[in-house]
């Protein structure tokens, strides 16, 4: 009789036992075999190494780079307040600049364009209802 627990028996033992045959027939034969896998591992080895190397430099790079990021946001926020501010001092009055920038196709920035209008809101100066020349009221 045999018995269910017997290696011989269990199917992953069976699996395992056909791998390791294969194994053995790919080990590398003689010299040449063993040139072969010495060279595929070198070549693994170094291609690991290039990209520690490329890696940590774009890492160092980006840590480099943040400084001149946070200095440029810094700058627009404060220029986008500074535009914010005039706006909101010139009441009825509303003057937009925007600008408009054009890539080429190497990426850099070609032209700019200043895009400029100004408009009055008119409905509230006809009806003689601005705002800064009415009376305050009395409750």
């Amino acid at each position: 009789m045999s018995d269910p627990h017997d290696p011989r028996h269990n199917p992953a033992w069976q699996a395992a036992r056909q791998w390791q045959a294969r194994a053995r027939q790919a080990r590398p034969q003689g010299l040449l075999g063993t040139l072969k896998l010495l060279l595929i591992w070198l070549l693994f080895g170094v291609m690991m190494i290039v990209a520690l190397v490329l890696g940590l430099v774009f890492l160092l790079l980006g840590w480099a780079l943040m400084p001149l990021l946070r200095y440029r946001l810094k700058k627009r926020m404060e220029q986008m307040r500074a535009d914010q501010a005039e706006d909101i001092g010139s009441g009825f009055h509303y003057r937009e600049t925007r600008y408009r920038e054009t890539r080429g196709a190497d990426g850099s920035y070609r032209e700019q364009q200043v895009l400029e209008g100004d408009y009055v809101v008119k409905g509230d100066e006809a009806r003689g209802d601005d705002p800064a020349q009415r009376e305050p009221r009395r409750d």
